[in-house]
């Protein structure tokens, strides 16, 4: 084992092992997760230049979109280099200060990134059972103030988390299997009772993503009920189309964070390279479909995106 500098009961750096038991199949789960990157890169940023460009896709809805879209490129950018520098075996050690930069950074974004989802539950909401009022309500000013209070109550809620990973001793444990740095998968490492960081972790969990999943839950109820009263079925269907792949976006979001949420906590059956490679592709898998849902479902979307590609095309033919 690689000698330790110890700075107190803290280790200088962890070593990061990849996924357990799957060593030798490394490189070849490399090649999806970069592929899946690589995507998810593409993706958002063609949505973000898409609707920053395009002057009639300036409304809460594409705002909104875009918000998604950013939070997709740092949750993915903030783990998958390291992920694929760790599979490659180029660098398994992350310094203890950035690993818990990379830990806050993650929940971080996650924790707004929910948040965003629970304001496009609203911004439906609107649109559907209040369309006369929704100009009113969603002003540009308003849509502004709910990204700050996303950011704002993502902060509040991770940011004790650092000192409650820098107050445990870690008796000079620094070998943590995964390919980068988790709340918990670091807590687990100390040589201390994690009691606290486990209930603060699912405190944390509830009042973030499960408060944002049982409002998301209750718009929608909302919004079924108002579209079962409207007198006419296509209107009723054209109206949930525009909240199809919102839907799906959810879905794919909030089911494996759950799993992967309980399974970490409460699931001692569950292996531990499932979860790892669950962790894995759950910060490529989502950033990478989002763009693809709203692009394929979404007209004004897919249009704008066909137009730009036309536009480059023959930028670089003349």
């Amino acid at each position: 084992m690689s000698t330790l500098n110890l700075s107190g009961s803290h280790p200088a750096f962890f070593i990061l092992v990849g996924i357990p038991g799957m060593e030798k199949s490394h490189t070849w789960i490399s090649i999806p997760v970069c592929m899946m990157y690589s995507a998810a890169l593409l993706g958002n940023s063609v949505l973000l230049v898409t609707v920053v460009k395009e002057r009639s896709l300036h409304e809460p809805m594409y705002i909104f979109l875009c918000m998604l879209a950013a939070c997709d490129l740092l949750l993915s950018t903030a783990t998958v280099p390291k992920t694929l520098s760790v599979l490659w075996s180029l660098s398994t050690q992350i310094s203890f200060s950035g690993c818990l930069a990379q830990m806050f950074s993650i929940y971080f974004v996650f924790v707004a990134e929910s948040a965003i989802l629970l304001a496009m539950a609203f911004d439906r909401y609107i649109a559907i059972c209040d369309p006369l009022r929704y100009t009113a309500i969603l002003t540009c000013s308003v849509v502004g103030k709910v990204g700050v209070v996303a950011l704002i109550r993502s902060f509040c809620i991770m940011f004790p988390a650092i000192f409650l990973l820098k107050r445990l001793p870690y008796c000079g444990h620094n070998v943590m299997p995964h390919t980068y740095c988790e709340h918990i998968g670091v807590a687990r490492l100390a040589c201390a009772d994690i009691s606290i960081n486990i209930w603060y972790g699912v405190a944390a969990g509830f009042l973030s993503a499960g408060l944002d999943a049982i409002s998301i839950a209750i718009s929608y109820v909302l919004i079924f009920r108002c579209l079962w009263g409207l007198p006419s079925p296509r209107t009723s269907s054209k109206a949930l189309h525009t909240c199809g792949s919102h839907l799906c976006v959810i879905t794919m979001f909030y089911t494996p964070a759950f799993f992967s949420f309980l399974a970490h906590r409460f699931g001692q059956h569950v292996p531990q390279h499932v979860l790892i490679s669950l962790a894995n592709f759950y910060v490529v898998v989502p950033p990478m479909l989002n763009p693809i849902v709203y692009g394929v479902r979404t007209r004004q979307i897919r249009e704008h995106v066909a137009h730009l590609l036309r536009l480059g095309g023959l930028s670089c033919r003349a």
